[in-house]
């Protein structure tokens, strides 16, 4: 083994450790009713949002999103509420909403303070290039919502 790949194993170990990855995971977990993820490694149970760009390109945008991707989509917001709502206490909800051509929502609020809006496009194509873009996104809309919680919380108290 080169230490190239050591950089990177070493790399990939920290990333996995960030909350926001930490919490997705979680949430990709807790849907595994028939415990299919119970013995998988934490970076296989991410390899479906991590979609490279050719291969993304391939992903047709015509018809139906899948409900798979659909599925991904929501676990991702639900992970950034969750770790928002460890963040500052108050419950945080996520909403989702996209037409059948796959152009949309994803909001996540408190009460009537709206922490995180995202409009979808392509949701047909929802991924990230690679586990570091997906960690940095969590991350920088988990920091978002809760600095928005913090400097807010007369609105969601409401």
């Amino acid at each position: 083994m080169s230490s190239n790949d050591t950089a990177t194993e070493t790399t990939t170990a920290k990333l996995l450790e960030a909350p926001s990855v930490q919490e997705l995971v979680r949430q990709i977990r807790a849907q595994d009713s028939y415990g299919v993820y119970k013995n998988w490694s934490d970076d296989l149970v991410l390899k479906p949002f991590i979609i490279d760009r050719r291969e993304r390109r391939k992903i047709s945008v015509e018809g139906e999103v899948n409900p798979a991707t659909i599925n991904r989509i929501e676990l991702f917001y639900r992970a950034i509420a969750s770790r928002i709502e460890q963040e500052t206490g108050p419950v945080v909800q996520v909403v989702i909403e996209l037409n059948h051509e796959g152009f949309g929502w994803a909001l996540v609020f408190c009460g009537r303070l709206l922490l995180v809006v995202r409009s979808l496009r392509d949701a047909h194509r929802f991924g990230f290039d690679s586990l570091e873009k997906l960690a940095i996104e969590a991350e920088k809309l988990t920091q978002a919502g809760i600095e928005l919680a913090k400097r807010y919380p007369e609105v969601y108290r409401l």
